[in-house]
């Protein structure tokens, strides 16, 4: 069988704490990342690259961050669109001061800034948790929005209220603005969404997944033992807001090319905690099946009308796409309330121990 590892054999405390334990993960992640590597772009169209994989690796990477913050140390947000947005207009400013800078330091000095919010937002989770905290973390996204349109001097006191990227290049390469290849831009944001992911799984296997881990099944008991709460916390939106500040950047300049305040309004929280629900909370993996699902899924049924030869409304289709994706998400809650994450956890144990029953 594929995954069975009769002979696999630890001999030292390294391989049992390895990244992959079980040599056939990482021979399936070299497969998946061959497949976004070089697979997908040999066929990939320009809608492709729009519709589909750009916006399933950006809402990912969006859903991973707040995957942090929630699924690891269980705090709960509602405001993770504001978040994206201090990202984005963060990475707009910079550039508007160093129109120099490289735009890859740009954007992971935007994620500073937004995590700096992130924490200011965060010193609630001091004092209230739970539902009262999503209040306070909702509370954030109103205001952020706000702010986004009332400070002018964000959008450089823009007559249409939007930021407008501009064209930018990196070794000759454009890969901001509109003439900017759909692929060089794919190629970028996955770049990036792999290193970020790379650095966010080696820091939840380390000593602060461990804390966070800890604060989340039981603060009281963390506190007991020596955990320090306040910086747990704080540590988890301060990570938690920079990857979804780097999210933000990267959404407005290598996927809309503009974006208004409105685009980082509730609705966007809402589907990222979506994602990250169905995904599986505590798992980095689960965000991108999350993401194939909740992003990808509705591009590829309004599609479905036209390859199949039927004359559908744009409207009536729009109905059915969510009732489809509705129906899907209420049955993968009620098969595995756990998230997509669990469920192929679930096959992948049984792949191990085939064909033995337990």
């Amino acid at each position: 069988m594929f995954y069975r590892t009769s002979g696999q054999f630890k001999t030292t405390y390294e391989s049992d704490q390895a990244l992959f334990p079980i040599k056939q993960d990482m021979v399936l992640l070299v497969v998946i990342l061959a497949a976004m590597y070089v697979i997908f772009p040999m066929f990939a169209s320009e809608f492709t690259y729009k519709a589909l994989l750009v916006p399933v690796l950006i809402y990912s990477l969006a859903s991973l961050g707040l995957n942090i913050l929630t699924g690891y140390a269980g705090q709960l947000s509602l405001g993770t669109a504001g978040f994206m947005g201090v990202g984005a207009y963060a990475c707009y400013k910079i550039t508007t001061f160093f129109p120099e800078m490289n735009i890859i330091v740009a954007l992971f000095l935007s994620g500073f800034f937004s995590a700096a919010v992130g924490v200011a937002f965060g010193l609630p989770s001091l004092r209230i948790k739970g539902f009262y905290l999503a209040i306070a973390t909702l509370a954030s996204q109103f205001f952020l929005v706000w702010l986004f349109e009332k400070w002018a001097w964000l959008y450089n006191y823009n007559a249409s209220g939007a930021i407008e990227v501009r064209t930018m290049d990196i070794f000759g390469l454009v890969v901001t603005g509109p003439n900017a290849s759909p692929m060089v831009q794919y190629y970028f944001v996955l770049g990036i969404v792999s290193v970020v992911t790379f650095a966010m799984i080696n820091l939840t296997r380390g000593r602060y997944g461990r804390t966070w881990k800890a604060v989340r099944d039981m603060d009281i008991a963390a506190e007991l033992v020596g955990i320090n709460l306040m910086r747990a916390k704080l540590s988890a939106f301060a990570v938690s807001s920079y990857i979804v500040g780097i999210a933000g950047a990267l959404m407005v300049f290598f996927w809309k090319g503009a974006a208004e305040p409105n685009l980082f309004d509730i609705p966007m929280s809402f589907q990222i905690v979506f994602i990250a629900i169905i995904g599986g909370l505590g798992s980095v993996m689960g965000n991108f099946l999350g993401g194939i699902l909740i992003v990808a899924l509705p591009v590829v049924l309004n599609l479905l009308p036209e390859m199949l030869g039927l004359s559908i409304g744009s409207a009536t289709m729009e109905h059915v796409n969510v009732m489809v994706v509705g129906s899907l998400i209420i049955m993968f809650l009620i098969v595995e309330p756990h998230g997509l994450a669990r469920f192929w956890a679930l096959i992948r144990e049984k792949l191990i121990i085939w064909p033995f029953p337990h």
